[in-house]
């Protein structure tokens, strides 16, 4: 097992970008866990933190501790069960922007490797045609720079560590992955530069579409 240090920032507890009746959507620091993890020292998280000022508050889905960005939660069962459906059945859509190391040949692709979780190695993920689970990401290179690209990341499935195991998988990790990039790739950046910077969904109540944007804690512009 890798094990890494978690010192989550604290200033603020919690950005919100928007909030009703039926959900929250929050901006997610880097190094902060979205939901506690098993061992006590995880226990800090987002969804905690959220929870203390809006009890009823419910996960829908999960950015990783290092990834930054949009992330939505649920504030009644109801707008729980229908979120998460729209997330289940990839009704929603997701752009994230990355920086990587390298310049990619291309200008765009798709990536569709299947994933599994590396029990030796966990948290770590990796590829594997035997026991894995279908995952597809579509990428766009918007800009090249030296030793890294800035990349557009959209992802069509949502599985653990995806973006950051399938950028590996193409030969450019992103830049402080401190579970995948080694050399260069992880000393570029002091944490990890992915970051969820759009999100749309359908309100679960009223049913009319919904985009949130973040901005990154990177320069993307």
């Amino acid at each position: 097992m890798v094990l890494l240090r978690y010192d989550p920032p604290v200033d603020p507890q919690f950005d919100i970008l928007y909030q009703d009746d039926s959900l929250i959507v929050l901006n997610k620091p880097s190094g902060l866990l979205s939901v506690p993890g098993r061992d006590p020292v995880h226990f800090d998280s987002l969804s905690l933190r959220v929870s203390r000022v809006f009890p009823a508050v419910q996960v829908v889905h999960r950015l990783d501790m290092a990834t930054s960005g949009v992330i939505v939660m649920a504030l009644n069962p109801k707008a729980h069960r229908e979120l998460s459906r729209q997330f289940r059945e990839r009704e929603t859509e997701k752009r994230y922007y990355a920086w990587v190391h390298g310049q990619p040949s291309e200008d765009e692709g798709s990536i569709d490797l299947p994933l599994c979780c590396d029990w030796p190695n966990r948290p770590r993920h990796m590829v594997s045609h035997e026991h894995g689970k279908k995952a597809l990401t579509h990428w766009r290179c918007l800009r090249r720079e030296g030793q890294r690209s800035l990349m557009e990341l959209t992802p069509i499935t949502g599985r653990s560590h995806q973006l950051r195991v399938h950028m590996l998988s193409l030969g450019h990790p992103i830049l402080g992955d401190n579970l995948y990039a080694e050399g260069e790739a992880l000393t570029m950046a002091p944490h990890l530069q992915l970051h969820a910077a759009w999100l749309a969904f359908r309100h679960p109540r009223y049913k009319h579409r919904l985009e949130f944007t973040a901005p990154a804690p990177f320069e993307v512009s």
